[in-house]
């Protein structure tokens, strides 16, 4: 059920400094995260569609509540997130809603000063009030604001988990949660698997298919008009025909037994999908207090969420060893899965050209192998376009970047150095990334093979190297020039990948016709060697290692 009106703020981010914004962008900027938010509003309430995800919802509103505290005098317009969802029957009670809480922590603060608390399944579904006279239903009326929704009572008397009567004759309101029955769903395994909004969409019809509501499920959480005890209210419900809310209603007395069952519920099945747990006392004011706002007698503690709204910082361009350009985007950290999340990639730059993504947009992460985060899509894109230095997909190939120059290169030859001293290339001892930096830096790089002609002393000149790191690197350098021609090959990504008992040479005599016929390749890969063999730059390189007296060149 989305509370929108009714939370509780927290955002997911782990640290959220104010925007660098002038007053005038801020109030585009808020207006326009506003409307958004106005638009999916009216998609959820009036068409009974969720175009966004409520963990994504939620966060959007809270960057829009947090920005409206860092620009508190932005004339913005405000967002009634509940404007278009109220409908003309009034509700015998408020809907109050739940505020939820954002960690272990303060669950901990929550439950430290009451008792007699027990907790629930938060169920994914869509919430209503169910009114019965002298034991027959007489409405069904959908949450709407809090205060009034629509009046449902037609679709109620088509879905068989409603009873038309109740084993009694007494007056009572009820307010639960209808839900897509799910037999043994694990949240864990399956996710939310799109329950709320199907359910949405089908109540939203003005009829309900039979078979459709055959699968329509009831979870009764509040009875206000009930008996004042939790344990009393779940024993008589369950004697009136809805047996789940006792069934899945337990007391627990300390942290341990909430983090138990907060555990037990998110992996092991439940006839429903769920989205955490909801902490109540069993004790709550009288109904005549309760106001359409987050009670203070329950708290909800969801799951570690699947999928996080990052707001993006920073977008560069990381070009690979071959010239394949990766944008990677640098985000406000948030917290997914118990990961904290600062960098991910968009995976290539046809894709990040197709979602446009600027420093301020916000767009949507998971987990990819519940380790991985990976770009999903994009959310909402700020108003204002940081221009960006986009790198000339036609510029970089296997064949550029040998040189540290022109200033777009470094990141290519930097990926060439990397590959050049990994295990797959010279398997250069101690040699990292940090090393070719501290090198560059120091200007001790001007192609790929520099650092063979450096000498002990030269390096323990440079700044961070100490004369002991000097010695034990100049002693790895001299370790290449033992390595074989085809370790070498390798290392210089060569696009041959099988050891060929030749040299340099008879290879560069080849045409592209030869490495078709004499060594089978295929039309690509004998034009990629030919081109290797037979490229200035690599000619360079070899010269340079023959100079060395490196075998085979």
């Amino acid at each position: 059920m989305r509370l929108t009106l009714l939370l509780l703020l927290v955002p997911n981010t782990l640290w959220a400094a104010c925007p660098d914004w002038s007053e005038l962008r801020a109030t585009s900027e808020l207006s326009s995260l506003s409307r958004q938010l106005s638009e999916w509003d009216d998609s959820y309430h009036r068409l009974g569609r969720s175009p966004v995800a409520d963990e994504l919802y939620d966060q959007a509103q809270n960057n829009l509540q947090h920005w409206r505290k860092c620009f508190p005098n932005s004339a913005f317009v405000e967002h009634n997130p509940l404007s278009t969802s109220a409908g003309k029957q009034p509700h015998p009670f408020p809907h109050t809603g739940l505020r939820k809480l954002p960690d272990e922590e303060a669950v901990q603060r929550w439950i430290a000063n009451r008792n007699d608390l027990w907790i629930q399944p938060k169920v994914d579904g869509i919430a209503v009030t169910l009114v019965y006279r002298a034991g027959q239903l007489q409405q069904m009326i959908s949450r709407g604001n809090g205060l009034s929704g629509q009046d449902w009572t037609a679709h109620a008397r088509t879905i068989p988990t409603i009873p038309n009567q109740l084993n009694t004759q007494r007056d009572l309101t009820i307010q639960g949660e209808l839900y897509w029955q799910r037999p043994n769903h694990i949240q864990h395994a399956h996710g939310g698997q799109g329950a709320r909004s199907k359910i949405a969409g089908i109540l939203n019809r003005k009829q309900i298919r039979q078979s459709d509501a055959a699968q329509i499920g009831l979870f009764i959480w509040e009875w206000p008009d009930g008996p004042e005890s939790l344990p009393q209210r779940s024993q008589q419900l369950s004697e009136l025909g809805f047996p789940d809310s006792k069934r899945l209603t337990v007391q627990v007395q300390s942290m341990e037994d909430i983090q138990y069952w907060r555990e037990q519920w998110f992996n092991s099945p439940l006839p429903f999908a769920s989205d955490g747990i909801v902490i109540r006392q069993s004790q709550r004011p009288a109904p005549a207090r309760w106001k359409a706002e987050p009670a203070s007698w329950a708290v909800a503690w969801k799951y570690p969420s699947t999928q996080a709204l990052a707001v993006v910082q920073e977008v560069e361009f990381r070009i690979g060893r071959r010239g394949r350009i990766t944008p990677r985007v640098r985000v406000e950290p948030v917290k997914l899965d118990d990961r904290r999340v600062e960098f991910v990639s968009i995976g290539s730059l046809k894709r990040w050209q197709a979602h446009d993504i600027r420093p301020g947009d916000q767009i949507i992460i998971q987990l990819s192998g519940l380790t991985i985060p990976t770009f999903k899509g994009m959310l909402w894109h700020t108003q204002q376009r940081a221009e960006l230095e986009v790198p000339n997909a036609r510029s970089f190939h296997s064949l550029s970047c040998w040189h540290p120059t022109p200033r777009t290169c470094i990141t290519q030859f930097n990926a060439r150095l990397d590959w050049l001293s990994s295990k797959n290339g010279l398997a250069l001892p101690g040699v990292s990334s940090h090393t070719w930096e501290i090198l560059l830096h120091a200007g001790l790089l001007d192609h790929l093979l520099s650092w063979m002609e450096l000498s002990t002393e030269q390096l323990s000149k440079v700044a961070g190297i100490t004369p002991e790191a000097a010695n034990r690197l100049h002693g790895t350098f001299q370790q290449a020039r033992s390595r074989s021609f085809h370790q070498w090959l390798t290392a210089l990504g060569a696009p041959v990948h099988l050891p060929l008992n030749e040299n340099w040479d008879t290879m560069a005599k080849r045409s592209v016709t030869d490495w078709q016929k004499e060594t089978g390749a295929s039309s690509k890969q004998a034009r990629e060697r030919h081109a290797f063999f037979n490229h200035e730059q690599t000619n360079y390189l070899r010269e340079h290692l023959r100079a060395n007296q490196i075998a085979g060149f």
